[in-house]
């Protein structure tokens, strides 16, 4: 039986590998008081583009810098596809990457592989096995497999001296039961040692562990916390408890909590790795956690934002993560474009206050109120804001469906109408609209494109302020006073975002004069509030 801890590993992903030095000492000392067998300390990697920590390459140069208690395995984890793409073939690849076993301080070594890469990979682990190394295979998204190809790859391992079969709940979708169906399956011709590595995005990590090891499987691993990509693995404090009851372990949980308490609780205060409604959702849909895991670190997406995506990713398919994907599906709106109502109706030829969402409008409320009754403009709000006096708003705009669905509730309770396509909202957004009067102009979205029509706006992004853009533009307005449009740090991606939009609409011979008439850091025009 053997109980392994990949929380350097696996726990990089939030922080590139560079744990700090005080940390990994506490966390040997906590392991070995455990009874945790293996510590697998990071991977070994050939790829060094942008910078990455110790524990993403492990080197034995490294390792034997580590104070490691002597009753420690020591492992580390290879990608597959590194070695199945490497030019001159897979054992070449382990042979430049490993040091023969006795000149290493390396025990164990895994390699986490999709099944098209397990056939490639077995002649690696074979040379590795005759060096003198543990070796293992930790086959991923098994959930996605059929019974024939669960048992194919079973088949196929028993041909060679693999000491562990692991697989990897790679989406956190699996329950106990289907646990036990994928090691029965395995078992029909896999006679070596089992291995798990759960997930925990649906909260079932350590019943599918504990559920795994009542069939019969040998190996399970486990995080500090749960520290892991997307939303982390089962808890090591957890199974400490369990492997230490059903193997009769003798363990000592002091260092363990005082490590969690001085490193992993503010680290996952500052990460925020575990389960929550969105990794859940991810599990159901079969969706890669790494989706999930981006969007919560973006500060594009709010939860409006986040649904549509997942929403988005179960119909195109999300199981491997990219970010190409995320950001087409981000864009992505299903709208024909065309629209009923002519802000020029309206506008014609006046001037548009744009009311944004920042600090500023709050701090300088009174002058801008003063602003709208001197000057007059056509005034409107972005989805919800009410900082301004409601009756000095003469419309509101919104146009992402989910954040309308979010909002709804609020839309009814405002006396302004809401201008939106409304040709493209569904069935069951239109009901929840119903007493709301609407003002229906046309979206659609094609990136870097900004196109005005009477009742409708291509515009580059589905950012609601360019939909407004949009409105203030094909109304005819001779100029756009801006509100609340403070603006967020250099590094954050609604700067870079907001940036492309004004870009893009400044380029245009069509483009209205843009004037901030509150603090704002983006490069635009800007005029005090009080000097009207």
């Amino acid at each position: 039986m053997k109980f392994l801890d990949c929380t350097l590993r696996d726990g990089g992903y939030y922080n590139n590998w560079d744990f700090d030095e005080q940390l990994v000492k506490d966390y040997l000392f906590a392991m070995a008081a455990a009874k945790v067998d293996f510590v697998e300390l990071g991977f070994r990697s050939f790829e060094s583009q942008g910078f990455r920590g110790a524990f993403a390459y492990t080197t034995d140069a490294f390792l034997e810098s580590l104070n490691v208690p002597d009753e420690l395995g020591i492992g580390v984890m290879m990608n597959a596809s590194e070695i199945v793409k490497y030019p001159a073939g897979a054992i070449a690849a382990v042979q430049a990457m490993f040091s023969p076993y006795e000149e290493s301080p390396v025990g164990l070594i895994r390699f986490a592989c999709h099944f098209h890469e397990f056939e490639g990979t077995l002649p690696a682990c074979s040379w590795l096995k005759e060096a003198g190394y543990t070796v293992g295979i930790n086959l991923m998204q098994i959930a996605d497999r059929s019974d024939d190809e669960i048992e194919s790859i079973a088949k196929l391992a028993s041909e060679y001296p693999l000491d562990v079969l692991y697989f990897a709940d790679s989406m956190g979708s699996l329950g106990p039961d289907e646990v036990n169906h994928i090691v029965s399956r395995l078992r029909n011709f896999w006679k070596g040692e089992l291995g798990i590595h759960a997930h925990d995005n649906m909260g079932r990590a350590i019943l599918n562990n504990i559920r795994a090891m009542a069939e019969g499987v040998s190996w399970v691993d486990s995080t500090v916390t749960g520290m892991g990509r997307g939303p982390g693995n089962a808890q090591t404090e957890y199974m400490a408890i369990e492997v230490g009851k059903l193997w009769g372990r003798n363990v000592n949980f002091t260092p363990l909590l005082a490590l969690i308490r001085e490193h992993f609780d503010p680290l996952q205060t500052q990460y925020g790795w575990g389960k929550n409604p969105y990794y859940y959702l991810a599990g159901q849909y079969g969706i890669h956690p790494t989706f999930i895991q981006q969007m919560l670190n973006d500060s594009r997406y709010g939860e409006a934002e986040i649904l549509s995506m997942i929403e988005h990713l179960q119909k195109v398919g999300g199981k491997k993560y990219s970010p190409e994907i995320m950001e087409a599906g981000r864009q992505s709106y299903n709208a024909s474009g065309k629209g009923s109502w002519k802000p020029s109706e309206l506008i014609n030829h006046r001037s548009v206050l744009i009311l944004g969402a920042g600090p500023g409008i709050e701090k300088h409320r009174t002058a801008v109120e003063r602003f709208i009754v001197k000057e007059k403009p056509f005034v409107i709000a972005l989805n919800t804001q009410s900082v301004v006096a409601q009756n000095l708003i003469d419309a509101r705009a919104a146009c992402h469906p989910f954040r309308l669905l979010a909002d709804c509730d609020r839309y009814r309770g405002l006396p302004q109408p809401l201008i939106t396509p409304e040709n493209n909202l569904d069935d069951i957004l239109k009901k929840a609209l119903k007493s709301v009067v609407l003002y229906d102009f046309g979206l659609s979205i094609e990136p870097g494109v900004f196109q005005f029509e009477s009742t409708s706006v291509v515009a580059p992004t589905l950012l609601v302020f360019a939909y407004a853009l949009g409105i203030a533009t094909t109304g005819k307005a001779d100029k756009i006073f801006l509100a609340g449009f403070d603006g967020f740090e250099s590094d954050d991606p609604r700067t870079k975002e907001m940036i492309q939009v004004l870009a893009t609409y400044e380029s245009l011979d069509s483009a209205v004069p843009l004037v901030a008439i509150t603090p704002t850091c983006y490069p635009i025009p800007s005029v005090s509030v009080y000097s009207y």
